[in-house]
Parts: C-alpha cells; structure tokens; sequence
C-alpha cells in the first residue's frame, strides 16, 4: 500500500522551480554489448557506457528503485528486457517495470504505487506518440509530473522517450529532411521541460533542418539536437550540461528576424533568417532562457 500523498498544488502562486533532474538521450546510447572499435577510433575520450552509469549514479536513497517505462515500444517485452538486464550488471538491484499499453493501464493503482517507489523512472525509445497518446492527462502521468516538480526524483529517456519529455513534441517527418512546410509534424509531448523541442538522431539522421521549421514556427522556443550516445542533463528546468560521446545542437530562433513559414502554403520550402546554432561536446553547459509565467 503507498503512503498518501501530500497535494502540491496550492503551495505556491508563481511556476515552482523543479527539484527534479531531467536526462535526455539522443538514441543508441553505449549499453556495453556493440562493437566499439569504429567509435573508440573516432573518439579517444570515448567512454563505455557512461550515459548509462550516469544514470545510476544519480539515482538517490538507499537501494533505490529504478523504473523502466517500455510504453513507446512495439515489442515493450523485449525493450524492458534490454534495460533490465544492463541496469542490473550496473548495480541497480531494484529495476521494476511499468508495463502501461493502453490508456486503462494509466489508471492501475499498482503503476501508481511504482511511481511513488521510484528514485528514477526511464522511458525507452520507439514512438514517442505512443507515449503521449496512451500517457497524456492520466492520474500516472499527473504523479510522475508532481514527483518531478516537488521531489528529487530523476526522469530519463532514450530516443522517443527523450523526445516526449518536451513540448512542443516532433513526432514525424517526410523523407524530404524538413525543408517543405507541413513535412514536420508536432504535438504536445510529456511537458517535464517546457518551450523546448528535443529531436534525436540528430546528426545521424540528418534532421538540422525538421528543427528549424519547428523552431521557425515558434522561435520562443528552443531547439535541441541530441546525437546518438549524447545527453543532456538537466538541473532546475533550466540549467544543462552534455553528456557523452557526441555533440548537442542547440537552434536558438529568439533572434530570428525573418521567416516566411506563416505566408507560403504547405508543400513549399520555408525561409528562416538569423537563426543561432551552438555545437556542445561533453561537458559543456548551457542555460535555457526562461520567462516568468502569468498563469498556473
């Protein structure tokens, strides 16, 4: 039986800051089991399974539970299995699994008392839609967003489930690699990190451009590109740093001065001028522009 819970929600009049940690994961991230020659070639400082063991070691409390979320997955069973495993041979002795497949799901009290057991919770890759579709505006993803906002709690995920933790969300788009108008798709994802656009695969796959209409359509946001084996860790809603082997893209359109994405019709290319673009190794830290918010 979990203990009840204490309500946050009159607390403060004003957005709180979260006491939480965000990490978001470009995909592909090293679990110990590839062949690393090509990636230890290219990169000396490369570290196996560091994003990984970066987990971990921000997991908090004694023996702490992990939780992995395979909801975005087609083949769940064996995603949870991937992650199980590694995170057991990582020292993790508690790894439980949140098996959410439908919208009913969402409702379980026993996926609510796992919620309240967890001292971090994964998300793994597939379709982020899957997450927002099945998770969006249930009592489980009402918990982990107040766990997130008032305790010390670390929410993670990988490739779909990196990309779900932001809003605005891309969940698709056409092999024409973003240039045409209406190619990219975007809803509103898992809102752990707010004004932000995450995309994964950044530099793999080639998806520059899908970021910047994104960003063109609403330059007050930000852009982040993760590459594959590359994270962001994220501090206080705010305050970033990479991890990893790759590099974050980060598109700033605050200082846009001119797009033609409201004039011309879908189908056609896009203009967007003046936006700014920073490339992040390991290690380097950045800081998401915030505004005060009027409204709860």
């Amino acid at each position: 039986m979990s203990k009840k819970r204490v309500s946050h929600k009159h607390e403060s009049q004003q957005s709180p800051v979260p006491k939480g940690r965000l990490l978001a994961i470009g995909g592909h991230e090293d679990k110990g089991v590839k062949d690393l020659k090509e990636i230890q070639r290219r990169n000396e400082d490369f570290e196996s399974q560091e994003i990984l063991k970066f987990l971990v070691g921000e997991l908090r409390g004694e023996a702490p539970t992990l939780v992995v979320i395979p909801t975005a997955s087609t083949v769940p069973d064996e995603a949870a299995q991937d992650y199980t495993k590694v995170f057991g041979e990582l020292g993790v002795k508690k790894v439980e699994v949140m098996d959410i497949r439908n919208r009913q799901d969402a409702c379980k009290p026993e996926f609510m008392e796992m919620v309240e057991r967890a001292a971090g919770i994964m998300f793994t890759g597939g379709d982020q839609l899957r997450l927002t579709a099945i998770l969006g505006g249930t009592p489980v993803l009402q918990l982990m967003k107040e766990r997130y906002t008032y305790e010390n709690i670390i929410v993670a995920g990988t490739s779909a489930g990196a990309a779900a933790l932001s809003t605005p969300m891309i969940y698709e788009g056409e092999t024409k690699g973003g240039y045409i108008k209406g190619d990219v798709r975007i809803t509103t994802g898992l809102e752990f990190l707010k004004n932000v656009a995450i995309d994964t695969h950044f530099i793999e796959r080639g998806r520059m451009v899908r970021v910047a209409q994104a960003i063109a359509t609403n330059p007050g946001c930000i852009g982040i590109g993760l590459e594959e084996d590359t994270a962001l860790f994220v501090t206080e809603g705010k305050e970033a740093v990479v991890v990893g082997s790759g590099l974050v893209t980060v598109v700033d359109g605050t200082g846009v001065s001119r797009t033609n994405i409201y004039e011309i019709s879908t189908g056609e290319p896009f203009t967007v001028c003046d936006l700014k673009v920073h490339l992040l190794s390991n290690g380097e830290r950045y800081t998401f522009p915030t505004y005060d918010q009027l409204h709860l």
